[in-house]
């Protein structure tokens, strides 16, 4: 068995069991979706990539990088502090 083989093996199971864990599925029925598994995976993982490659070219090319970086971790910090003291917004 190559090693290439070895290492997909382990994930596809890695991912198997942490659904198995997520939710409530049987874990014959979670490998029986490990196909429709590992494509919801590879479109995240290249979403992430993709979005992740706009956004370091963007602050790049940006003339305050520091303030859009101070912006972005700001917002993330008032929005995890929103959620730990259990503010619900407004839907609508």
């Amino acid at each position: 068995m190559s090693a290439r083989l070895a290492v997909a093996s382990a994930f596809v199971t890695a991912l198997v069991v942490v659904t198995v864990w997520l939710t409530d599925l049987s874990f014959g029925r979670a490998a029986l979706l490990a196909p429709v598994l590992v494509i919801g995976a590879a479109a995240v993982a290249g979403l992430v990539v993709f979005w992740g490659r706009v956004g370091w070219d963007s602050l790049r090319h940006a003339r305050h990088p520091r303030l859009l970086v101070a912006g972005a971790v700001a917002f993330v910090l008032l929005l995890v502090g929103l959620t730990l003291l259990g503010v619900k917004l407004p839907r609508e």
